[in-house]
């Protein structure tokens, strides 16, 4: 990122919303009095996307309703205790934008940390947050970082933050984390109210965490229809202490993912009981929304004011067609999406280039969740998909060179094929798209990191090697996927950006990523086989912090008996309950599976292993929960996964409760022309089913 001096500091604070504050060499005492009041800033205080010589601040306070505006004073400091204050400012905050604060703060030295207070006219004081500048483009030093994603507070607990704050003040200065990023779900939406279901979710209890003034009731959950609404559930989220210790210890880079907006939503769409709707004004909404409430160096393009998003006007209108690349041309939803541009480029010193893309705004449609594309899934097969009917409907008219089928094999049936005449999918949009390859082909960094909200890894069974008479016959003609959604299934857009990192010999080429309640540790790879197996990158998914996984769905959704129920929720001879074989199933494949049915045996299990299943996988745990933690070194590049037992409740230890496991993965920098290599060590615990 290009240093920022004070001539073009204001222009640069305009551009993405923010009051300035410019640093002095010199530190002085505060001259502001100050006395903490937390209840006063009940969202606390947060910082996000740091460079070199700035970072952007944040909180909100609110003020009686007969004000249309107030001013705060903002301290930023080299010390705890303000003795050392490089930058003050005053920062406009105003019921119109539900008075939350932001500030950029510049002049600001490499790699330090700083401390951080707002102030009211009163004296009345914000808690003191910590936030930390990235280092100078070149400096040598190893980028240390936490990865997380899928926060559900209505759900669960936030335990997972406990635990990371416990371990960093107890590491080494150079073992902190500089940051952490958060790719997404930071709010879900989707909203039970207890009442809903007076049982809860799963074994989970529901919070009551936000009423929705002007929500609509689906089914019987609620969704947001105004700003007022997508605000009520930022602030109902930022009330959960661990969340918010965690804000005010670590400059977080936020991107979103679709809870954001809407769970099945794409560009300015929304889908409900299958229909899709129009949605912009809602789209619009949850973008302020993120941009009030998350301190991000987004652009917006409605005006250079400092203390308003200033939305554009719009709509819910339908869309009559759509461009070569899946986008709705439709002025409205062009507007919407335009609203507030997420995708951008941070660099830390010489080491990380992390670029981090949209994968819901400039989206074509979901193949998969087409009514169309139902007759794929079974009961039979629950989750499976035939990937070869997946990899039709991705490429669309581009399949076989551009001779698509007219139908699609499914069992005794040939089903039509609806995408036959339409472009492949896309997941980045075509304008996107051609910036994230830009940036690869251009970074000097050691490491491009790909922040990617949803994964990359294909998730992969072969059901096609059941034996026969176990249960109805494979419809399929070989492999399954686990279904669309992410890039694990947009296969020609993915193979095009893989295509390309080969091509232009980019090493270092970093997938970290969410969305999907998971750990993945694997390769990045075009294809897999009987087709070439060639990666080109390495690629790590995060467990979520408290969103329900596909284990525990399965525990409470797969009926018992089923006869495939030993490929999911397999049980030993000497087990007690149903352990997490569809773990097995993605990693080994089902001769493993149906061996820990029979024996228990988990190294006879592994020892079936199907070589061809998975060859990019070498980690997968569908039901962990915790976070991720990267350390890139100029020669190599680590990644942890610290896992917590299933965040159901709330933890009051320091640590946020005991640990489920540990494991680490490393991977030597390659060189042009050389496949990379994972090596894997379990460090603490036993995720013997995901190995």
């Amino acid at each position: 990122m290009i240093r920022i001096t004070r001539r073009t500091f204001a222009k640069i604070a305009a551009a993405i919303g923010a009051s300035a504050a410019w640093g002095e060499a010199i530190g002085r005492p505060s001259r502001v009095r100050w006395q903490e009041h937390r209840t006063l800033y009940p969202e606390g205080v947060a910082s996000g996307d740091p460079d070199s010589n700035s970072v952007l601040l944040w909180t909100r306070h609110p003020f009686p309703s007969d004000r249309v505006e107030e001013t705060l004073t903002v301290e930023i400091s080299e010390d705890e205790g303000f003795r050392k204050v490089a930058a003050t400012a005053r920062a406009l905050v105003s019921r119109d934008s539900d008075w939350t604060c932001r500030v950029l703060a510049a002049g600001l030295k490499p790699g330090r940390v700083y401390w951080y207070r707002f102030t009211d006219r009163e004296g009345s004081g914000s808690r003191i947050g910590r936030t930390i500048t990235a280092p100078s483009p070149g400096d040598t030093r190893p980028v240390r970082f936490a990865f997380v994603s899928c926060q559900n507070a209505n759900q669960g607990a936030q335990s997972a933050y406990r635990r990371m704050i416990f371990e960093d003040e107890r590491a080494a200065a150079d073992d902190r984390l500089g940051f952490v990023l958060h790719l997404g779900d930071f709010i879900y939406e989707i909203v039970w109210y207890p009442e809903d279901r007076p049982q809860g979710m799963y074994d989970r209890h529901l919070r009551d965490i936000v009423r929705y003034e002007h929500g609509e009731k689906i089914d019987d959950f609620h969704i947001p229809t105004t700003l007022a609404d997508y605000r009520a559930v930022y602030r109902g989220y930022l009330h959960d202490p661990d969340l918010q210790d965690a804000r005010a210890r670590w400059p977080f880079v936020n991107m979103w993912d679709n809870h954001e907006f809407s769970w099945l939503g794409w560009q300015g769409l929304q889908i409900f009981k299958g229909e899709t709707r129009p949605a912009q004004t809602r789209k619009v909404a949850a973008n302020q929304a993120f941009f009030e409430y998350q301190p991000a160096r987004m652009s917006k393009p409605s005006g250079p004011s400092l203390d308003r998003f200033n939305p554009p006007k719009v709509v819910d209108a339908a869309i009559p067609s759509f461009d070569e690349h899946g986008l709705g041309r439709e002025p409205n939803n062009l507007a919407a999406i335009h609203s507030l541009r997420g995708y951008r480029k941070l660099r830390w010193g010489r080491h990380v280039d992390l670029i981090i893309t949209d994968q819901h705004s400039y989206r074509s449609e979901e193949p998969t969740g087409r009514a169309e594309a139902r007759v794929f899934s079974s009961r039979d097969y629950p989750d499976l998909v035939p990937e070869e009917a997946m990899e039709i409907l991705d490429a669309g008219r581009a399949h076989t060179a551009g001779h698509p089928p007219a139908a699609i094999r499914f069992g005794d049936r040939e089903v039509p094929n609806f995408r036959q005449d339409e472009p492949p999918q896309t997941v980045l949009g075509a304008e996107q798209k051609a910036w994230f390859l830009e940036q690869l082909r251009t970074s000097t960094a050691t490491w491009k990191i790909w922040g990617n909200t949803a994964g990359t890894l294909d998730m992969r069974a072969d059901p096609q090697n059941l034996p026969t008479g176990l249960t109805k016959p494979w419809p399929g003609a070989g492999y399954a996927t686990f279904g669309g959604g992410d890039h694990s299934s947009a296969f020609v857009e993915r193979g095009e950006i893989y295509d390309f990192v080969r091509r232009q010999g980019i090493t270092g080429f970093t997938t970290v990523a969410g969305d999907r309640h998971s750990f993945w540790a694997g390769l990045a790879a075009k294809s897999l086989p009987p087709k070439p197996f060639q990666p080109v990158g390495i690629a790590f998914i995060t467990g979520s912090i408290s969103a329900p996984g596909l284990v525990e769905a399965l525990e409470h959704n797969l009926p018992n008996p089923h006869p495939l129920r030993c490929l999911y929720l397999g049980q030993g001879p000497a087990d007690t309950d149903p352990q997490p074989t569809v773990n097995l199933l993605l990693r080994h494949g089902v001769r493993s599976c149906l061996e820990y049915a029979t024996s228990g045996d988990i190294r006879r299990a592994r020892e079936l292993s199907n070589p061809d299943l998975s060859p990019h996988v070498s980690f997968v745990d569908m039901g962990g929960h915790g976070y991720a933690v990267v350390r890139a070194a100029s020669g190599h590049l680590e990644t942890e996964f610290v896992c917590i037992p299933r965040p159901l409740e709330r933890n009051d230890r320091l640590d946020g409760g005991p640990l489920a496991y540990r494991v680490r993965y490393r991977a030597k920098l390659w060189r042009t022309g050389e496949a990379p290599k994972l090596e894997g060590q379990v460090v603490e615990g036993d995720p013997r089913f995901s190995i």
